[in-house]
């Protein structure tokens, strides 16, 4: 008989599942019309009943079948029952048919953190840029991002009523990203992707520095990441804290899984072991290809301004 999958491929099979359910929650909150939104910090830092119903989806659905893991997630919810018809079960059976890669087949639930974003661009999602808005599920192991999947709801929702709706991204490191087609940016071309809301002074100074061709201002960092590896953008920067953990777990492991980079302004990798504090407070800069090219033109001034 064949040995039982190792823990990390359950744990990411299932996560598959978990964020395809999340999708249709997603879907179905923003189609009964009553997003339920929240401020939670200012009008920027939004809230709504997706992310909340979300987030308990995620979180029950993977507590409950693998109780050890650490499971640390953006909204600060009651830790209430939560409803059965929340509850994802299943698994992707294609991600339990690949080779746990070596350095991970020994792995205990105990060491694994998993980072949770129920609704990455949620004022994107109230203002109908549906687009923008994906679900992160972020596994790490020793600290470092080493799998996650990135669902996007919407994907497609402006190619017709016929259209497949949403699609699920997922990647191990040693392994390899799925579910998109791998593309590198036009050569020579510096198209800088960014932020849609959270601008600044700092922000805009660090891109012109870049001098870039073009810059992509869009929400969610799941999406941006999504920009690099399908080749619509080369680097994603974001000289601003602001971003956190379970915005950048899922995706690092996607774009390291495919050979890009992520760090903060620094250069420095990012920590995501469940002590560490959650904010990324030295920003982000991130490309598929040609990541010292970025890194080595972000002015003194700006890293000046950004403590890690």
């Amino acid at each position: 008989s064949m040995a039982s999958p190792a823990l990390l491929m359950r744990v990411v099979a299932s996560a598959y599942s978990v964020a395809e359910k999340a999708a249709t929650i997603v879907r179905k909150v923003m189609a009964a019309g009553d997003l339920g939104i929240v401020e939670k910090t200012g009008a920027n830092d939004l809230q709504t009943k997706a992310d909340r119903l979300v987030q308990m989806s995620i979180c029950a659905s993977l507590a409950r079948k693998f109780p050890k893991v650490t499971i640390i997630g953006e909204e600060e919810l009651s830790s209430d029952e939560v409803a059965e018809e929340l509850i994802e079960d299943g698994h992707c059976e294609e991600i339990l048919k690949k080779t746990c890669p070596a350095q991970y087949a020994g792995i205990k639930e105990e060491e694994l953190v998993i980072w949770v974003d129920p609704l990455d661009g949620t004022k994107e999602y109230t203002e109908g840029l549906l687009d923008h808005v994906t679900v992160l599920i972020g596994i790490a192991y020793g600290g470092k991002a080493i799998a996650g999947v990135i669902n996007q709801p919407y994907y497609n929702y402006e190619a017709g009523a016929d259209a497949v709706l949403g699609r699920t991204i997922w990647g191990v490191l040693g392994i390899g990203a799925f579910g998109f087609q791998l593309t590198e940016a036009p050569a020579g071309k510096h198209i800088i992707v960014t932020t849609r809301s959270h601008s600044s002074a700092l922000v805009n100074d660090c891109i012109s520095a870049l001098k870039p061709d073009s810059v992509i201002r869009v929400g969610g960092a799941g999406n941006k990441i999504i920009q690099l590896i399908e080749g619509k953008a080369s680097a994603y920067v974001f000289a601003s804290p602001g971003c956190k953990k379970w915005d950048t777990c899922a995706p690092e492991a996607i774009l390291h899984a495919v050979g890009g980079k992520i760090t903060d302004i620094h250069g420095n990798s990012f920590q995501y072991n469940k002590e560490v504090k959650h904010m990324n407070s030295a920003g982000v800069l991130a490309t598929l290809r040609n990541y010292d090219y970025y890194a080595s033109r972000i002015p003194n001034t700006v890293k000046q301004s950004l403590v890690p």
